[in-house]
């Protein structure tokens, strides 16, 4: 899945990305970063990223660089 980086909170670890595919929002939780390539996104940045769901709704989890690179 792929999308672009909306919103992140480098102190919380808390952001938001919007999935390319449907313009839904995905959430960043605490450690979501944790084991990627990632230590800090900044907002409007591409990523790739598999899709789980945690406490019913839609979370970001082993964040990749996006098509473009960034």
């Amino acid at each position: 899945m792929q999308g672009v980086v909306k919103v992140f909170d480098p102190d919380t670890g808390i952001g938001v990305i919007v999935r390319d595919d449907d313009r839904s929002e995905v959430f960043l939780l605490p450690g979501s970063l944790a084991g990627s390539m990632f230590r800090m996104l900044r907002q409007g940045q591409r990523v790739v990223f598999d899709l789980e769901e945690a406490d019913g709704r839609p979370v970001a989890k082993n964040l990749r660089f996006g098509s473009d690179g960034f």
